[in-house]
């Protein structure tokens, strides 16, 4: 019962801001409640199938796939949410044990991530496809591009919407730059190491010609993996690659020309692309993985297997972009995208 009216609660504080979730707090506190309840769906909650249209036994499963690819959980005030990472791998697991589900939608919005993130999910997704036989769909959303691109290339079919925005196939390092700033404070930093390029790549002090000859080349090998995988995987011409290997992004519409996509159009011809490749009736079940039931749930809900449609708890909303786990490191990232997340 008094889980009930902390959940109702927490329902409409969504609305209200910071002040909301204080009601929140205020509410648990009032009822006796120990900090240990939890008012939120977590990691730890399993997850259950819920059907969003159809009829039948064999189904097609929707996968969310939103946000800044990383592997590194997200710790919030009141809750830590999986990554991306673990999210969506645990639901492909889920539905590995499932021979009725026989397709999959990949429902992507993503600028990329971390290179580690993004060519996990894709040999992810390929095993998934290996082990079980079932077709995947990709379905573009807002942004789909560089790593969110490199995910969607194991798919049997991918699917962007007339406004996606796709593309950025390369590989970025970002490292932040304080020479300048502890410049200006009279600041600097003793090292002692072992080996000349122990701290290469360090925010104190610019790099050598030596050392930014060895940041091109591991960016050019890393490059160099993504388009591998693009010409494996998408029938483009050498034109057509050298433009993509720009790492310019593009609309739908540029990106069908080039052979990156197979088709434009929208979420529900995903599904029933998906059906066709499958070989499914068109009343076949469409279904979702959540942590906590959403009402009104449809496909074009955004919260994935964790969130169940919940905002996640801010007690301070600053206006300025987050950014996640965008620390100094190489990416398979639209950089420009992750801040608009």
């Amino acid at each position: 019962m008094i889980h009930r009216i902390l959940r109702q609660t927490a329902d409409a504080a969504t609305g209200y801001g910071p002040a909301g979730w204080v009601l929140v707090l205020w509410a648990a506190l009032a009822l006796g409640c120990s900090p240990s309840i939890r008012l939120f769906p977590g990691a730890g909650d399993p997850l259950t199938e819920y059907t969003l249209e159809g009829e039948g036994r064999m189904k097609v499963l929707v996968i969310s796939v939103r946000g800044v690819l990383s592997d590194a959980p997200d710790k919030g005030w009141v809750r830590t949410r999986p990554s991306v990472v673990e999210d969506v791998v645990s639901q492909l697991r889920k539905a590995e044990k499932d021979d009725r589900i026989r397709a999959v939608v990949l429902k992507i919005d993503s600028p990329g991530g971390t290179v580690t993130a993004g060519d996990l999910l894709y040999h992810e997704i390929t095993g998934y496809q290996q082990r079980t036989g079932a077709r995947v769909v990709a379905a573009m959303m807002n942004v789909a591009a560089s790593g969110g691109y490199y995910i969607s290339l194991p798919a049997d079919h991918i699917l962007a919407h007339p406004t996606t925005v796709t593309g950025s196939v390369g590989v970025i390092y970002l490292q932040p730059d304080l020479t300048g700033f502890m410049g200006k404070l009279g600041v600097d930093v003793d090292v002692y190491k072992t080996g000349r390029n122990k701290d290469m790549g360090a925010f104190f002090r610019e790099p050598t010609e030596a050392e930014r000859r060895i940041m091109e080349d591991l960016i050019g090998r890393l490059g160099d993996r993504f388009f591998t995988l693009v010409k494996r995987h998408r029938p483009v011409t050498e034109a057509g690659f050298e433009t993509i290997a720009t790492a310019r992004i593009f609309l739908s519409d540029d990106a069908l020309a080039l052979g990156m996509i197979d088709e434009i159009g929208y979420l529900d011809d995903a599904v029933s692309r998906a059906k066709a490749l499958a070989r499914l009736p068109s009343e076949a079940r469409v279904v979702v993985y959540r942590r906590d039931e959403f009402p009104d749930d449809t496909i074009y809900t955004t919260a994935g297997g964790l969130h169940g449609g919940r905002p996640a708890v801010s007690l301070v909303e600053t206006g300025l972009p987050d950014l996640g786990h965008l620390a100094a490191g190489f990416y398979y990232l639209w950089y420009p995208g992750a801040s608009h997340d």
